[in-house]
């Protein structure tokens, strides 16, 4: 339920249409998938992939049992049971292509897969696409080593168990838009699955709305305290863009929207909607591309133009991180499947969940939105259009201080304009669709308007 802050009340001047504030109750179909997000079904799934001995990129394709293909053929083979249950909607593959020695973490040519299944969304008129990402690779602490044991449990076993957990139960329902889930191979190589897809979606005009990066989701607790901290996760996000900067600087700079592109308006729509679904859990903001001066699977989208995040624990353990698995001086190295809080992955993964089904149930961004500066006035005039995808039943507008790292208010309105009596040198607004269900779009940001 979303409450307005004191900081921000304050009474609407009305041009077109009606307007009230609003609170936000659970849509009752998401509220009921997110009860389904099962710890044992994660748990099945990390045992299997850390059964696989090691899933290194550089390892065998052929072994039956061992290595990152009979990794990647098993999750596969999961997919494929999901599709059976979908209607027909959900399908899999494994997405292969050659990848050269670059003398750097790739000694020989690999066969590098991604494990990609898509629910197709039931709107053939809604192109829009969103991805749930984990990586399935793990490594030991020597990188070019492919053939000793490399459990990654948690990174990124704990990802990839969210992207099939999330597949198990959305396949059952039917979304307007199309859900990609995708375990990609080559992180700890150098991102190279995820830079295979960005490129391939950036080539073929993919209209991915928003990118969602699961890596190192299950650990409780750092390796500098024992204090467990299972009700706080992380969500990195970009502000300036690395796509075209050059192209947008000017503008940004010019109407203070250093934090305020695409994978920052993500990350808070990631906070409002998981903190909505998913008890006793705080989604933390973090206000850079990622860990510092670290990387990961999302920023090839970023890097591509498309909006996306990075999600991860709150607190890294570094013992268990790219160890090797051994005992040392009285301490456990290695990422095992015992330093899994199951029930902490559970939340992680309903949060994931709620926010892939928010979105896909939900409209398109509303079109052509604008902040009108004809007139010198302390008031805010907004107007757009409606999306291309969906039929919205209203528009939320959604205001914050300059000074607000999130979204204070939202208020609806079933306008396609409406008059604030708030300066727009003082706040930032955004405008979302809204679906009858309640179902929010990603939010977009006025540009000025004659």
């Amino acid at each position: 339920m979303i409450k307005a802050t004191a900081a921000c009340a304050f009474l609407l001047a009305l041009t077109v249409g009606s307007v009230a504030q609003t609170t936000i109750d659970r849509d009752p179909e998401i509220a009921s998938m997110v009860r389904e997000v099962n710890p044992d079904s994660l748990k099945s799934y990390i045992t299997k992939m850390v059964g696989f001995g090691t899933r290194s990129t550089i390892s065998s394709v052929t072994d039956p049992s061992r290595g990152i293909g009979a990794a990647r053929n098993w999750v596969l083979s999961v997919f494929q049971r999901f599709a059976a249950a979908s209607g027909g909607r959900l399908s899999a593959f494994i997405d292969t292509s050659t990848y050269a020695p670059d003398g750097q973490r790739v000694a020989n040519p690999i066969n590098l897969g991604n494990v990609v299944a898509t629910l197709r969304g039931t709107d053939t008129g809604d192109h829009r696409i969103f991805i749930i990402s984990g990586h399935l690779d793990s490594r030991r602490t020597n990188i070019m080593d492919p053939t000793g044991d490399a459990p990654g449990a948690n990174d990124d076993g704990s990802g990839s168990a969210a992207v099939m957990e999330c597949a198990r139960v959305m396949s059952k329902h039917t979304f307007s838009a199309t859900v990609v889930f995708v375990t990609v191979s080559g992180e700890e190589q150098g991102l190279l699955g995820s830079t295979f897809m960005a490129k391939k979606a950036k080539a073929q005009n993919w209209n991915i709305e928003a990118v969602l990066n699961n890596d190192i989701i299950g650990s409780n607790n750092s390796s500098e305290t024992t204090i467990v901290n299972n009700t706080q996760v992380r969500v990195f996000s970009e502000g300036l863009p690395f796509y075209e900067m050059d192209k947008q600087a000017k503008l940004i700079r010019q109407l203070g929207l250093e934090n305020d592109g695409k994978s920052r308006q993500l990350s808070r729509y990631v906070k409002e909607t998981g903190e909505r679904y998913v008890d006793n859990l705080q989604v933390m903001l973090v206000y850079r591309p990622d860990r510092f001066l670290r990387g990961g699977d999302h920023t090839p989208y970023q890097e591509n133009g498309f909006a996306a995040v990075r999600v991860t624990e709150m607190n890294e353990n570094f013992t268990r991180q790219h160890q090797d698995v051994r005992l040392e001086n009285g301490v456990q190295y290695g990422d095992l499947a015992d330093y899994i809080d199951f029930e902490y992955l559970r939340k992680n993964t309903a949060m994931n969940l709620s926010t892939l089904a928010n979105l896909a149930k939900g409209p398109g961004m509303p079109q052509t939105v604008r902040v009108l500066t004809r007139d010198l006035t302390n008031t805010t005039h907004l107007t757009w259009k409606a999306p291309a995808e969906g039929r919205p039943k209203g528009y939320y507008i959604l205001v914050r201080e300059t000074t607000s790292p999130v979204w204070q208010k939202k208020i609806f309105t079933d306008a396609s304009e409406v008059t604030l009596p708030l300066s727009k040198d003082n706040y930032f607004f955004g405008v979302q669709s809204v679906s009858a269900t309640g179902n929010e779009s990603l939010p977009v940001v006025p540009l000025p308007g004659r």
